[in-house]
């Protein structure tokens, strides 16, 4: 399986390619698309529009798994790159790709084992997953790289990606006990009306 991750942003969107066989994974490629903010908005987008669209037929991945947009204190960033999030899901879906999203924090708590790692933790984990020499750089392509890894260790649909029970790395126990106590604190507000 071909996974195509993008860590989406107006002024710099990463993407990550891991090709994966069962759990085992290996580095493909790794790009950052750059704008400039002196750009008109339109210009900037179409720029990246065009990227992740060479990418990803480039690539012809199985999946794209794109960063899923949360709120923030800085709306324009939001914005900016919930923006960049949905040219992504329009190229995947003019390839007829699927696509999967998943937050920051999970991302890192399947990577790392901590939903609050920072990027030198995450850039490491990368390195180590897909036995890389050096740590992936600039933060944006460890970022998709990451994306990537987080979607082949947990897919949001069993059907697209298999794993099983046995051979679990430390992340991924953790990364289920922690989905599971989320989703137990989330059904237990919704209970109270919250």
């Amino acid at each position: 399986m071909l996974v195509l991750g993008i860590d989406p942003g107006l002024t710099r969107c990463g993407i990550g390619v891991v090709e994966a066989q069962g759990l085992k994974m290996r580095f493909v490629d790794m790009q950052v698309l750059s704008t400039s903010p002196s750009q008109k908005q339109e210009e900037r987008l179409l720029s990246l529009y065009e990227g992740l669209r060479k990418q990803i037929s480039g690539f012809k991945p199985d999946i794209v798994s794109i960063e899923k947009v949360f709120a923030q204190k800085n709306t324009n960033t939001v914005l900016g790159t919930a923006q960049v999030a949905g040219l992504a899901m329009l190229v995947a879906a003019q390839y007829s790709l699927p696509t999967a999203m998943h937050t920051p924090t999970e991302v890192k708590l399947a990577v790392t084992g901590n939903g609050m790692a920072k990027k030198e933790q995450i850039q490491r984990m990368v390195a180590r997953f897909l036995s890389l020499p050096t740590l992936p750089t600039p933060f944006d392509g460890a970022d998709a790289l990451a994306q990537a890894i987080c979607h082949i260790l947990h897919p949001e649909d069993s059907s697209v990606f298999s794993i099983m029970d046995t051979g679990k790395s430390e992340a991924q126990k953790k990364w289920i006990e922690a989905s599971e106590k989320f989703k137990a604190a989330r059904n237990k507000m919704r209970g109270r009306g919250m």
